[in-house]
């Protein structure tokens, strides 16, 4: 899975199969569609257009995301789910975790808030936190709000295609945790049986301890391979 480059000033790596697979797909096709000699572009030419589909692709990846259209539970692109920019929806003053679907008490969000200020300060990387119910969503409108650059992790919380727990990374974070980690931690703790039973905030809460614990192992061969 390919770094992408955002037209804002910072990177974000998506983590999901199926955006990789769209940017394979446009070059593809891309070629296909002509019959004539092709000829090496220079390198500048050819770096401007490998930025240009890398940010088409995160724009659209990050959107599906938030759209809940992307998912580490094997969603994928979902019903085409276009994603939402709401901005009225944000809180008016600076806060980690955005709860629209009121799925948190004030007591848990002000616990997760608490820890995800420890885990930024102990590791530096950003952990975010947005729980909703698609449409219901500011959206894309989070990726201002939050700053998002490649240290950042966007975990979506919504329960709209079964697994509630949804996850963008940064570069960053995707050099240090090993992408089956996030799959691993939609499927213990994201997956409709446990939420149903436990509710949706212990998902999230369950969520953002085990993200905690991986966070503050060693960078190894064998960090997070477990789901704490």
């Amino acid at each position: 899975m390919a770094a992408v480059q955002l037209h804002s000033p910072f990177r974000f790596r998506n983590t999901s199969k199926n955006s990789t697979h769209i940017v394979a797909t446009r070059a593809s096709s891309s070629s296909a569609s002509s019959n004539l000699p092709i000829s090496t572009p220079k390198s500048s030419d050819f770096g401007r257009l490998i930025s240009t589909l890398k940010s088409e692709s995160l724009n659209f990846a990050l959107s599906g995301t938030l759209a809940l259209a992307v998912s580490f539970s094997g969603v994928g692109f979902a019903e085409a789910k276009v994603g939402v920019n709401k901005p009225e929806l944000l809180p008016k003053n600076f806060t980690t975790v955005i709860d629209v679907a009121g799925f948190l008490s004030d007591g848990q969000e002000k616990r997760l808030a608490k820890e995800i200020d420890s885990i930024e300060k102990d590791t530096g990387f950003k952990l975010r936190v947005l729980a909703q119910n698609y449409p219901d969503t500011p959206g894309l409108a989070i990726k201002d709000f939050w700053r998002v650059d490649d240290r950042t992790i966007v975990f979506v919380a919504d329960p709209t295609f079964g697994n509630i727990l949804n996850f963008n990374v940064g570069e960053s974070v995707d050099l240090d945790i090993p992408r089956s980690f996030w799959s691993r931690l939609a499927g213990k703790y994201g997956n409709m049986f446990y939420w149903k039973e436990n509710g949706e905030d212990a998902s999230v809460e369950a969520a953002v301890m085990a993200i905690s614990n991986c966070l503050r192992e060693p960078v190894g061969a064998n960090n997070c391979a477990e789901v704490k």
